[in-house]
């Protein structure tokens, strides 16, 4: 698959979606500094239009759309943020979605997605079964298929929010991002090559869903296998759209343990006094456990999303 990107994409993303975002916040905490040993900027996507950068990614994909295709609307099948995403970014732009989740989806994210006007179909919760169910009622109603984050417009939407840190603060050192499926990492990684090239990209995944770690070192997509970890926002596999950016484009995967995750965003919950999700709180794990990589340098960290139950705190 290409990676035929260009300097071009990355600004046109970012003028399509500015108006339908928020410029999320950056934040800072002198005490997480000391601990680190590096200044860490992090950049809030926890207070983006609900509650995630996902909104990026789904209102660039529906705007690449012609108006006949937007008539018919957008399908997807997503347990999580990006079914919010969709579903809100479809009502703003006034256009139906169709959202297939799974019987056991959090009834939060569920609420989340009705309250935002989208249509919903329930199935069982096999990667099979939720493809088959979005197969059919897409042949019911002609809505077009948006992939969570293996689409190239999804990616080009979600390449704004490092858009944002680089007009934000002077060019970080590196940015580090959560990786799942790949779709944020991949477009932070096309923004830093093509307008803060000395910027080092890196993912931090949770070792209980290490799929990217093994795909990124043997070259070669290794699927998402009973994956278990806290954070529920990654347990996706790379696409065949953002594996070969992320070969490119991307420094390293760092691994880290649940409790090291747990452990960072209890400590964002304490000093910043923001909701932050598991996923969010990959980024600064990685930053904690590898001091040395990081000493002395400016670093910016995606908070992906905030959000979490929070009748189902880890802490």
């Amino acid at each position: 698959m290409t990676t035929n990107y260009s300097i071009d994409d990355i600004h046109g993303a970012y003028k399509r979606v500015k108006d339908h975002v928020h410029q999320t916040p950056i934040l800072t905490s002198t005490i997480i500094d000391d601990l680190a040993g590096a200044k860490l900027l992090f950049k809030c996507e926890n207070f983006q239009r609900a509650g995630s950068f996902k909104i990026r990614g789904a209102t660039n994909a529906i705007l690449q759309l012609t108006p006949e295709e937007q008539k018919r609307g957008v399908i997807t099948h997503s347990s999580g943020n990006f079914a919010q995403a969709l579903a809100y970014a479809a009502r703003q732009l006034n256009i139906p979605a169709y959202i297939v989740m799974p019987e056991n989806a959090p009834k939060v994210k569920v609420d989340a997605v009705k309250g935002y006007g989208a249509q919903i179909r329930f199935c069982k919760n096999t990667q099979k079964i939720r493809e088959a169910t979005m197969l059919e009622w897409q042949n019911e109603t002609g809505a077009s298929f948006l992939h969570p984050y293996d689409n190239r417009n999804v990616i080009l939407g979600q390449s704004t929010c490092a858009y944002e840190i680089l007009q934000q603060v002077e060019a970080p050192d590196c940015i580090v991002v959560p990786i799942g499926g790949g779709g944020l990492i991949s477009g932070t990684a096309l923004t830093a090559h093509f307008l803060s090239p000395k910027t080092r990209v890196y993912a931090a995944e949770p070792q209980g869903a290490d799929d990217a770690w093994h795909s990124f070192h043997q070259n070669k997509i290794f699927p998402s296998e009973n994956p278990n970890t806290i954070a529920d926002g990654l347990l996706t596999a790379l696409g065949e759209h953002t594996f070969p950016v992320i070969q490119k484009h991307v420094d390293d995967v760092l691994l880290i343990t649940d409790e090291e995750i747990i452990e960072a965003m209890r400590l964002v919950w304490t000093r910043m006094k923001i909701i932050i999700e598991p996923s969010s709180a990959t980024t600064l794990a990685a930053v904690l456990k590898n001091k040395s990589l990081f000493a002395n340098q400016k670093v910016a960290l995606l908070v992906s999303g905030g959000n979490v139950d929070v009748n189902k705190l880890p802490f």
